[in-house]
């Protein structure tokens, strides 16, 4: 029995006795230093590149994403001002009934330079027209009406309001009128 109880000890240095996840005791064979040295340094190798490659991913989506806030930083701004410029539209309108020469030129001039800021900062008109056919995702219908010839079904008749666009994205979609 003591034989037996020096071979099972010398098996034991040469294992260490682990227990795994079930409480079952299981025996290990220990890895030489170098092996073991190998190891630790290939599992710190793919740490790091693991590490440096979700830094790279964060460098590059915060800055797609800062690159897109400045594209689109203006929009409140812009969406504030959409109205003074329809109403500049309706009053130019108005004011090309009238007579009065001078009255025109001042306002237009004005309606010109509110035009030419806005789109300095990257305001587009979203280019629809009576006949065009509708799109939903480029207009907004309002309503829908009897179409006055068989040219016009399915196509937009009329335009209510001017949409926008900041860069690729609308802003304010048209408002339009199809007709069926």
């Amino acid at each position: 029995m003591t034989t037996e109880n020096t071979e099972f000890d010398q098996e034991l240095d040469d294992a260490t006795i682990e227990t795994n996840a079930n409480g079952e005791q299981l025996i290990v064979e220990e890895l030489s230093v170098e092996e073991q040295l190998a190891q630790d340094l290939a599992k710190e190798k793919d740490k790091f590149l693991r590490l440096f490659a979700e830094f790279e991913n964060y460098k590059k989506r915060t800055s797609k994403e800062r690159l897109e806030l400045f594209k689109t930083a203006n929009q409140e701004v812009l969406l504030a001002m959409l109205p003074v410029l329809d109403d500049f539209d309706r009053a130019a309108v108005e004011i090309n009934k009238s007579d009065d020469e001078n009255l025109k030129k001042g306002v237009e001039l004005i309606h010109e330079k509110l035009k030419n800021t806005l789109v300095s900062k990257g305001l587009e008109q979203v280019e629809i027209q009576a006949g065009d056919a509708f799109n939903a995702d480029i207009a907004e219908a309002i309503t829908q009406i009897p179409a006055p010839s068989d040219k016009l079904k399915g196509k937009i008749v009329d335009v209510i309001e001017k949409g926008y666009k900041l860069g690729d994205k609308i802003i304010r979609f048209p408002k339009v009128v199809v007709g069926n």
